[in-house]
């Protein structure tokens, strides 16, 4: 099958990237890193105003319909700037909740989406089988526990807990909270929101990798040894062409696990540009060199992302399980 974005979603991500390379990523990473959420907020809520959130939520709650599609497109720009912010969770929130309202549990999504559509406003969840940790839960405005067949709003967080990158806030949500519904639709809408989380990880994974690339294949060009450029060299070349190899392979799984939205399929994306984006940062690094471990430089908040991605929302080992269960 070959797929090509209309006209209409490659001027979409066209936008998105105007947007986003005027928006000095960079320093709303390192603010939010730092505890100050204020830039990283004013980022979400220009990306509301463009429907960036409003993909995942149905008309009737504010949004534009469900479109796939669409949100792979942005997801990836929202990687390729390395965007703060529960910006996937809130996509699986989106999910979880227009789910419950199909089962006729109306309430919470006519309570809480419409905000979310509109970019207004952030969440944050933990799933069953997801870890007990919730990203960037001090920072979001809802923060969801679904735990058996119960969804609560969580009355607050737990102290931080120390990650890898430090601009994934991870933390405990605090027990009990209001209970938003309850009973077998529960736990079913929250397995429709992993698979919508490790979908929007997947396209944030493959822009990650493919800003790791562009930055390496611009410093190659430019860095000298021996008097060479190091863009010259074979064993440079061979590393990079292998690294967009690996990241063009990842592209059509992911537009195709767009299309359908089966857990086998996202699964298989998910799993391919999540090992994509880690081995491009392994590649950044290496081609970097010793400057490639400094935190002045920004390709580091692009090497903090790439291992965190690869694993939140489905690990490799569990993305292949599902694929083998769908195969």
């Amino acid at each position: 099958m070959r797929f090509l974005l209309t006209d209409e979603q490659a001027a979409f991500g066209r936008s998105l990237e105007a947007m986003l390379s005027a928006a000095d990523t960079p320093s709303a990473v390192r603010a939010w890193a730092a505890g100050n959420a204020v830039p990283g907020n004013a980022l979400r809520a220009r990306l509301g105003t463009v429907g960036v959130f409003a993909l995942a939520v149905p008309e009737e709650y504010g949004g534009v319909g469900v479109l796939p599609v669409e949100l792979a497109v942005a997801y990836v720009e929202l990687g390729r700037y390395a965007v703060p912010g529960p910006v996937v969770e809130t996509v699986a929130a989106a999910a979880l909740l227009a789910r419950l309202a199909e089962h006729g549990e109306a309430g919470p999504a006519k309570r809480l989406l419409p905000a979310l559509a509109s970019g207004g406003a952030s969440a944050t969840l933990t799933l069953p089988g997801g870890g007990p940790y919730a990203l960037d839960a001090d920072a979001a405005a809802y923060v969801l526990v679904v735990h058996g067949d119960e969804l609560r709003l969580a009355p607050g967080t737990g102290a931080l807990r120390a990650s890898s990158d430090p601009a994934r806030r991870l933390s405990r949500p605090a027990p009990g909270g209001e209970l938003l519904a309850s009973g077998p639709a529960v736990r079913e809408a929250a397995g429709h929101a992993a698979d919508w989380a490790a979908f929007a990880t997947a396209a944030q994974s493959l822009g990650t990798g493919l800003a790791l690339l562009e930055r390496t294949v611009a410093y190659a060009r430019q860095r000298t040894q021996f008097g060479t450029v190091i863009g010259g060299f074979q064993a440079v070349k061979h590393r990079l062409a292998d690294t967009l190899v690996g990241l063009e392979f990842a592209r059509p799984l992911l537009f195709g696990a767009a299309l359908s939205m089966t857990t086998a399929d996202i699964a298989a994306a998910k799993l391919t540009a999540g090992e994509a984006a880690y081995a491009a940062a392994r590649t950044a690094l290496q081609v970097h060199g010793a400057v490639g471990y400094t935190e002045e430089l920004d390709l580091s908040l692009w090497l903090r992302k790439a291992r965190p991605l690869r694993d939140a929302w489905g690990t490799p080992s569990e993305c292949r399980r599902k694929v083998l269960a769908g195969s």
